[in-house]
């Protein structure tokens, strides 16, 4: 075992918003890292909390001097993350989120496939886990660890090896800091945005499957639609931004939402004219979009009733049709507010506190 002087210093940064059901779980499940090869020190960011989330942080920072408590003013994630970067004395730099559990190993084992990889950055592969034992809760974790619903690369999908974007990193700090950190007027999409960045100066990335994180995924189906519109609504601020950190999965809800509302106006058209044939045309594919959807639905559907025994999960079609039609129609919407492109985040925007696994 290495001399504890002699050793890396880690240092793991979370940003908490209005965290206090998650943040001491989270905060124990870091503390409880496996330090033989590494030094760790915890830098908590309170991201304009209005709950207990600093009160639960300060208690725990008087039981473990490891950790540290710090401030931001704005509900600003990628601004709180630059802010533990800044503070942070490691030459290792692991974003975690507050959403989210550790094992024991998580830290140790991202740093060794960090070295042995050359890489600059490294995390494990993301379980979507349940917040609550309810029949929404579970649809919605269900939904969104499925590759119908959130794509075959996706972060919470994506197979080991190079990748494009790595969620919960362990990271060096000095190529963070080189590359300028996160971008603060992305509010969401900040950690596909600063990914690009590395990978466009040389830099690689690898997520291995020898260890897990858990993610807890929203907990009703009105937070799980309403957290995919604004994520489409944000992957159209990065096509203004930094259209090179997206991929063409971004837009495939986009692509579907415009393509249900040309059938639809056709249809209409056609009724309330003399082109009544095209109008059942259009119909007739607009129905057959709809039920091609709904099919693949029931195939994922009928893939989690099987394997988690549960014929609830007959409910996914809707579900999963929902979370695309919100997730396009955000980005519709962020694309008539090019202003954002020129103008940094209203306060309005800065209330839509970002994340790391909004991919």
């Amino acid at each position: 075992m290495n001399e504890p002087s002699r050793q890396p210093l880690v240092s793991a940064i979370i940003a908490a918003c209005n965290e206090a059901p998650f943040i001491e779980e989270v905060l124990q499940s870091v503390m409880n890292q496996r330090t033989d090869s590494f030094n760790l020190e915890v830098l908590v960011i309170s991201n304009g909390s209005t709950d207990d989330t600093p009160a639960i942080v300060h208690r725990l920072a008087r039981a473990d001097p490891r950790i540290k408590a710090l401030r931001n003013a704005t509900k600003s994630t990628p601004a709180a993350f630059n802010a533990g970067i800044r503070a942070a004395q490691g030459d290792y730099v692991c974003i975690l989120g507050a959403h989210a559990f550790y094992p024991p190993e998580y830290i140790s084992t991202c740093l060794q496939q960090l070295e042995l990889q050359g890489t600059v950055g490294c995390s494990g592969k993301i379980i979507t886990e349940s917040a609550g034992s309810s029949r929404q809760s579970r649809l919605c974790a269900w939904a969104t660890a499925h590759p119908f619903c959130s794509s075959g690369s996706s972060v919470r999908t994506q197979r080991e090896g190079f990748v494009d974007t790595i969620p919960f990193p362990v990271m060096r700090r000095a190529a963070v800091l080189e590359a300028g950190g996160y971008d603060e007027a992305m509010l969401r999409n900040q950690d596909n945005d600063l990914n690009q960045r590395l990978r466009a100066r040389g830099h690689k990335l690898y997520l291995t499957e020898k260890v897990q994180a858990s993610y807890y995924a929203r907990s009703t189906i009105r937070e799980m639609w309403s957290w995919g519109f604004n994520c489409g609504r944000w992957n159209a601020i990065s096509l203004w931004r930094n259209p090179a950190s997206l991929r063409p999965r971004h837009l495939v809800p986009l692509g579907f939402v415009l393509a249900i509302a040309l059938l639809a106006s056709i249809t209409l058209i056609g009724r309330v004219s003399r082109t009544q044939v095209v109008g059942s045309i259009a119909a007739f594919v607009l129905l057959l979009t709809f039920g091609a959807h709904l099919l693949l639905g029931t195939i994922a559907g009928a893939q989690v009733a099987i394997r988690e025994k549960a014929i609830c999960a007959i409910w996914l079609p809707l579900v999963i049709l929902g979370f695309h039609l919100a997730y396009g129609t955000g980005t519709l919407f962020g694309l008539f507010q090019r202003s954002l492109r020129r103008s940094k985040p209203s306060a309005e925007q800065q209330q839509a506190v970002g994340e790391t696994l909004c991919q």
